[in-house]
């Protein structure tokens, strides 16, 4: 995984949280390979040097949308243990897709900062406090967010999908 450099043993001390999350229950029912994949996150996790006792799998918010934090106890359960430092690092299959809200995302990224909390998904290992890794996942998070705005905008304007 890239970036396996930036974990340290203060991380290491810490938990590493699993979060996982799928917007319906019919994606949690048909895609169940995208669920083993983010139950394969704690294995990521041991790989990369933290303990097994010490994943924590955070899976409440399976079958819920990501559109309102508010909705999402196991998002609002993976804040708390940044808030209270004891996560060196949250897993996830794609970060941008962590939240719908980019007022959500933005202020996670910033408890990260300031908690020294790494993100790593699929793509990397991000460091919030180097600059570049916020710059791409901010980025990264708002073209997520405006993706999803087209698609519920497009289906919400189909009229096959609004008969159903």
């Amino acid at each position: 995984m890239n970036g396996q450099g930036k974990i340290r043993s203060s991380h290491l001390e810490r938990q590493a949280v699993i979060y996982l999350r799928q917007s319906t229950l019919a994606q949690v029912r048909e895609n169940t390979e995208s669920t083993q994949r983010q139950y394969g996150m704690a294995d990521e996790a041991v790989r990369l040097g933290w303990a097994r006792v010490d994943v924590a799998v955070i899976d409440d918010d399976l079958g819920t949308s990501g559109r309102f934090s508010a909705d999402r106890g196991g998002f609002r359960q993976v804040v708390a243990k940044v808030c209270l430092g004891e996560a060196g690092a949250i897993f996830g299959l794609e970060f941008s897709r962590l939240a719908r809200s980019s007022a959500d995302f933005a202020r996670l990224l910033e408890l990260a900062r300031l908690t020294d909390t790494l993100l790593i998904d699929d793509d990397g290992i991000y460091d919030l406090a180097d600059i570049n890794d916020r710059l791409l996942l901010g980025l990264k998070g708002q073209m997520s967010e405006a993706l999803c705005r087209d698609r519920h905008k497009t289906s919400y304007a189909d009229p096959a999908v609004m008969s159903r």
